[in-house]
């Protein structure tokens, strides 16, 4: 009977070990299913991103200055930048999204486009001689004075990694799921030995 009593628990031991760490591995590895609505304006254009959202069924309506910029169904992901009209005053952006799924997920928000200041236009100069090819110049050539406009990294829009707020949580439950898959394996052993003695 004793035979039978150990093969059982060795049994239930490894199940319950190999229930948590396959628990822990698919609870760490799923991955977010929720909505991640993302959008900004500036004095030009609005950008849009939209993720993880249902397959089909999913509407989108940009409105600008009274004027409708975007009006569309989308499935899971929407990419998308629209130039704004010109405009000499700050201008309302409406974002309104009406997801499939779940009215949860609805988005109905304003954001205001400032107004493009524009760069002062250059004004003419006497232009010297261009000196002729003969002639060497040793001086480096000056630096434009306008500033770069490309990107120099770094802004609001950064990769997505994966990592959320939750992430810690996460990883915590994961470490008492295992830590109580090894108790188990512990207390079946020790039963075991006193067991046999």
């Amino acid at each position: 009977m004793t035979a039978i009593r150990q093969r059982w628990q060795r049994s239930a031991a490894v199940a319950t070990g190999a229930a948590a760490l396959v628990g822990t591995g698919m609870f760490v590895a799923s991955p977010a299913s929720a909505h991640v609505p993302g959008w900004k304006v500036d004095c030009y254009s609005t950008s849009i991103h939209l993720e993880n959202y249902s397959e089909k069924g999913n509407t989108i309506k940009i409105t600008a200055g009274g004027k409708t910029l975007v009006d569309e169904q989308f499935g899971r992901t929407f990419d998308k930048k629209v130039d704004l009209p010109e405009h000499t005053s700050p201008l309302e952006v409406r974002l309104q999204i009406d997801a499939s799924d779940d009215n949860k997920f609805d988005v109905n928000e304003s954001k205001m486009s400032p107004v493009c200041e524009e760069s002062p236009s250059p004004t003419p100069t006497e232009s010297s001689p261009a000196p002729s090819p003969s002639e060497s110049s040793s001086e480096a050539p000056a630096p434009s004075e306008e500033p770069s406009t490309a990107p120099n990294g770094g802004g609001d829009d950064l990769a997505e990694t994966g990592a959320s707020s939750a992430t810690p949580m996460i990883a915590g439950a994961a470490g008492v799921v295992l830590v109580a898959g090894a108790g188990l394996v512990v207390a079946a052993r020790k039963r075991r030995s006193a067991a046999q003695d």
